[in-house]
């Protein structure tokens, strides 16, 4: 079954994000939010989703995966 994603990273330091941001966009359907927030569709879980991304980032850096459960949500100023 698809889920949506909430996915958020902080890289710290200078990094070359490009690796990252090609493996979100390379998992399924795609929505980059804000800065370093992004939105997938994927039939995988959050853990799964974390322990792959770890793989491209440093020790120091941090990845946040959360499942969005609901499609009940509010913003302003984005577009799709």
């Amino acid at each position: 079954m698809k889920k949506i994603y909430c996915i958020s990273y902080d890289l710290i330091g200078e990094k070359d994000y490009t690796s990252l941001i090609d493996a979100i966009k390379n998992m399924g359907p795609w929505w980059h939010q804000t800065g370093s927030v992004w939105f997938v569709i994927s039939e995988k879980t959050s853990i799964q989703i974390r322990d792959f991304l770890k793989t491209l980032i440093d020790k120091d850096d941090k990845i946040f995966v959360v499942r969005i459960n609901s499609q009940d949500w509010a913003g302003t100023g984005f577009t799709s």
